[in-house]
């Protein structure tokens, strides 16, 4: 398998990516995927969990602090708080598969804290092999974006989140409803109407199913 420093202007996962192979070969090649720049920090590669051919697949952003270091996805504040949500919504996450856009934690240090920082637009693109092998996996009937940088993932750059949050639209024979990242409530000035909205969001979401 290809090794080495990735180039910035052609950074991508693909060569790593063990097409049509399955979800435990994916994993495994995904520990030692170099396909940007991300990896050289982050502590390792944090891939999506949940259930083989689940209905329902959620995408977040990328791992934040906690995932990096116990390599699970959403186990840390914003993971606590989708777990809630979740269960308002009548949504069992035992039952969702649940992964990222990016794979990596992108961050910048401040002292011993890790503070976390969006990705480039250029890793979603180099990660996005990783993301497609996921979906040709699951299969799932509705994949919810969480957050913009998800929805512009899999919907395109231009994708509108504020203007289609709680919405299904229809794209490359996916159904993918959006809705905000969880982070974006704990953010939030108004955490009760944030968190409000956001399992109205779910709710809705999950009728779609």
């Amino acid at each position: 398998m290809p090794s080495g420093r990735p180039s910035k202007d052609t950074a991508s996962a693909a060569q790593f990516v063990p097409e049509g192979k399955s979800w435990a070969a994916l994993r495994s090649a995904a520990a030692g995927c170099r396909g940007c720049e991300l990896y050289r920090d982050a502590t390792q590669t944090v891939f999506g969990e949940g259930p083989v051919k689940a209905r329902l697949m959620m995408v977040g952003e990328q791992p934040g602090d906690r995932e990096d270091v116990e390599g699970h996805v959403f186990v840390g504040p914003a993971g606590r708080l989708l777990d809630k949500a979740l269960a308002a919504a009548g949504i069992a996450r035992p039952d969702v598969y649940l992964t990222n856009a990016v794979k990596h934690f992108r961050f910048t240090a401040r002292g011993k804290r890790r503070i976390h920082q969006q990705p480039r637009r250029s890793e979603v693109v180099a990660c996005f092999p990783w993301l497609r092998e996921e979906l040709r996996v699951v299969k799932p009937d509705l994949v919810v974006c969480l957050g913009a940088v998800a929805a512009k993932a899999l919907l395109g750059p231009s994708f509108k989140l504020t203007e289609n949050r709680g919405r299904v639209v229809e794209h490359d024979g996916l159904r993918v409803g959006v809705t905000v990242h969880p982070s974006a409530v704990l953010r939030a000035e108004d955490f009760t109407e944030s968190y409000d909205a956001f399992v109205a969001d779910l709710t809705v979401l999950k009728k779609a199913l």
